[in-house]
């Protein structure tokens, strides 16, 4: 029996598109989110805090809520950042990471979508190239949003 070639189909651009990872109950505030920003360790919090609220300035559309443990921030219910704190450290988080242009290579992780940003009490950071990657992970998800109306 002759083999023919398979050819794939990309109906409608669906081929490589990446479905929008949601999670419901975002609030404008949401005090867990707040209690969470103000708990201990005090020194990672703050910092997270600090973060965080770069995220909520966003856009008046931004919304929050506690997700694995930690704040999210979303527009409408899809995500595009988060904070957390470990032992000695802080992560900032990107849902659609590794979609963002990195020129300070910042970003680490390997996932096919997730990267965040490791940051250490007492260490130089490149505050602007982390505000520069907060911005565009927002835009970024109001992109996708709109796409997905089309």
């Amino acid at each position: 029996m002759p083999r023919h070639k398979r050819v794939a189909l990309d109906i409608r651009g669906l081929i490589d598109r990446v479905d929008i990872f949601r999670l419901s109950k975002g609030a404008k505030r949401d005090s867990a989110v707040e209690r969470w920003l103000s708990d201990d360790p005090v020194e990672l919090r703050s910092i997270a805090k600090e973060w965080f609220a770069h995220m909520r300035r966003c856009g008046d559309d931004v919304r929050e809520l506690m997700h694995d443990g930690c704040p999210v921030a979303c527009v409408e219910d899809a995500p595009f950042g988060y904070v957390n704190t470990f032992k000695s450290h802080i992560n900032v988080g990107f849902f659609y990471g590794a979609m963002l242009d990195d020129p300070a290579r910042l970003l680490e992780g390997s996932g096919k979508r997730m990267r965040h940003v490791k940051l250490q009490p007492d260490s130089d950071l490149d505050a602007q190239s982390l505000r520069n990657l907060i911005d565009a992970a927002y835009v970024d998800i109001q992109a996708r949003l709109a796409s997905e109306r089309q």
